[in-house]
């Protein structure tokens, strides 16, 4: 793809091919409409809990791993931006970040924070950025496409990858699910390919108590697919008063882009 330049509200590439900005101000690169599986109030519900810290050690330990000079960044499934926007006011806003997600509620919600950040509608699997742009490609809980990746971070650019534990959210989990497989989640399959495609990445467990302000106990079983389920369970007052602390238990997937 040929360098573009910013020309109005238009991005505009050396070819004179030309895409607006939407109304609420980001690119949309989808080629047909997509439906995303997280809505806008899920994705509003999430936002509340981000911005009391949900995933605030996360993002802390993610910003220990990267570079302290400038980085071009990628946030992979950005969702709602909050914890681009966290990431970004950490390091003082001297990088150049990027947020794209298939959905547009989503972005539709990154473009109301305050960042230097830019968003935009995209798919993975056909990512719109030249080849070796990004220093650091950021994925939390979103699926993957390592060719993609690999031919959009520079050359010893970093992935990082976060995946949930088995015993992330454990207590919401054995709520929603007293019986059956739902109460357990196995992430080894995740780690085992992820090791496949970067033979010398590395892992760091997070894990942490969150304990859950009172009047956001709702947005906390909102926010998660995993009362989506057919079996879940649909919780009583009582439950969700006695739901006191939230277990967050995840893995950073750390690896750098040297192979071919």
């Amino acid at each position: 793809m040929p360098a573009a330049t910013v020309e109005g509200n238009s991005l505009v590439c050396q070819n004179g091919h030309q895409l607006d900005f939407n109304k609420q101000g980001y690119l949309y690169f989808l080629f047909k409409a997509v439906n995303g599986e997280y809505d806008r109030e899920m994705l509003s519900s999430r936002r509340k809990l981000l911005n009391k810290g949900l995933f605030a050690p996360i993002v802390d330990e993610i910003v220990e791993e990267l570079d302290a000079k400038a980085q071009t960044i990628l946030d992979v499934g950005c969702g709602e931006g909050t914890p681009l926007k966290y990431l970004e006011d950490l390091r003082m806003r001297k990088d150049t970040a990027i947020g794209f997600d298939i959905s547009k509620d989503g972005i539709g919600l990154a473009t109301q924070l305050d960042t230097n950040a830019w968003f935009c509608a995209a798919d993975l699997r056909q990512l719109p950025f030249n080849d070796q742009t990004f220093d650091t490609i950021l994925e939390i809980f979103s699926p993957s496409d390592y060719a993609e990746f690999k031919r959009v971070l520079k050359p010893g650019g970093t992935l990082i990858k976060v995946i949930p534990n088995p015993e992330y959210l454990i207590e919401l989990r054995q709520l929603l699910y007293p019986t059956g497989n739902h109460q357990t989640y196995d992430n080894s399959a995740v780690v085992e390919l992820f090791k496949n495609k970067f033979a010398d990445s590395v892992e760091k467990q997070v894990r942490y108590k969150f304990a859950l302000p009172n009047d956001l106990k709702t947005q906390m079983v909102e926010m998660t697919p995993l009362h989506w389920g057919k079996d879940a369970k649909k919780l009583t007052e009582t439950e969700l008063i006695n739901l006191k602390e939230i277990t967050v238990d995840v893995t950073l997937l750390i690896a750098k882009n040297n192979l071919s």
